[in-house]
């Protein structure tokens, strides 16, 4: 799942996928925090968004929980230093209908397998465990007690004393 969604006024329809952390080196590699969990997305010849324009993925490999990312352009560490804290998105990858959505999420009303209504989705939360719904209530359900999607509603099968209803 994508951790973040794309900014509402954003026309392309791109997903929120990671944020530049900060360059490393001198050859122009920068940290990347990948919020997504499809790490093809930092694979070589990859496009991400910016708003630097567009991003091509030259190399990149893990380092610790992060990447280490080489964009063509960026051969300094003071080219690299432009792109510090810069978000990256990328295109919704197809063929995954049955993925949970981040930008799918948001704004959802939430309801329990019994029709009980518990919230509008305000955010999703990243967390190493599974990622959690926040309710505009403050509740915060774990994205693996949803258990199904229809027009504008998220179905959750919480357990019992999960949500105080």
């Amino acid at each position: 799942m994508d951790a973040r969604a794309g900014s509402d006024d954003d026309p392309a329809g791109l997903l929120q996928v990671g944020r530049v952390i900060k360059p490393h080196g001198i050859r122009g590699e920068v940290i990347v925090d990948l919020w997504s969990d499809r790490v093809e997305r930092l694979a070589v010849d990859s496009v991400l968004h910016s708003a630097h324009g567009e991003l091509v993925v030259r190399a990149s490999r893990r380092h610790q929980d992060r990447w280490i990312v080489h964009f063509d352009g960026y051969e300094s560490r003071t080219a690299a230093e432009a792109l510090r804290d810069v978000v990256l998105e990328a295109e919704p990858m197809e063929g995954e209908d049955d993925e949970l959505w981040v930008h799918e999420l948001i704004g959802t009303e939430v309801v329990t397998v019994d029709g009980t209504a518990v919230g509008r989705c305000v955010a999703v939360v990243a967390n190493p465990a599974a990622d959690l719904l926040e309710l505009d209530s403050g509740a915060l359900v774990p994205v693996v007690f949803v258990v199904g999607r229809e027009a504008g509603r998220v179905l959750i099968d919480p357990p019992e004393g999960l949500l105080d209803l």
